[in-house]
């Protein structure tokens, strides 16, 4: 008696067998045959195209240019932006070099927001602001978000700076004034 049974499921340790060769495949089967592939007739593959497996060329030499497909006529040397071929419309114009951001929009937006820290920049940010918001009027600069952002910022936290100043002076007059009567009446 054989293991496993003829009958019974296969053993998965030993090497899968490859089905038999059938003639009437048109190309090779998928799995290596121990014969090898024919060089001519319906199973052979098209040859290697030339230069296929030469070295590379030596440092600083070119490859060899590729020209079209044999049948096909070359290109047509046209500029980019040339006159666009029947039926295709007019082209896009040329994108343009990116816009410069003005300097003092984003002055204005750092002054501002540094205003947080030192209580005295915010004003200047509002001011710069103003300037930079003429300015992008005037030159058509991109930065008229950074200039609004700016500004409010600058407002916003110069309002609070202000209602602070006027906290404490009031707390300072009171202390100054409850010291005074205090010490008045001994």
């Amino acid at each position: 008696m054989t293991y496993p049974p003829a009958s019974g499921p296969p053993d998965p340790y030993q090497p899968v067998q490859p089905p038999p060769y059938d003639p009437t495949m048109p190309y090779p089967p998928p799995y290596a045959p121990s014969s090898p592939a024919p060089s001519s007739g319906p199973g052979a593959y098209p040859p290697p195209p030339a230069g296929y497996g030469a070295p590379p060329p030596a440092y600083g030499q070119q490859p060899p240019a590729y020209g079209p497909p044999p049948g096909y006529p070359p290109p047509p040397d046209k500029s980019p932006f040339g006159q666009p071929p029947p039926g295709y419309g007019v082209p896009y114009p040329p994108y343009g070099a990116a816009q410069r951001t003005n300097g003092l929009a984003i002055a204005s937006l750092v002054c501002s927001i540094a205003g947080v820290l030192t209580c005295i920049s915010a004003p200047v940010g509002v001011i710069l602001g103003h300037v930079a918001k003429k300015q992008i009027r005037e030159t058509g600069e991109d930065g008229d978000g950074l200039a609004t952002a700016g500004l409010w910022v600058g407002y916003i936290l110069s309002a609070l700076g202000l209602l602070a100043i006027i906290f404490y002076v009031v707390v300072i007059i009171a202390a100054i004034g409850s010291g005074a009567a205090n010490s008045s009446s001994f």
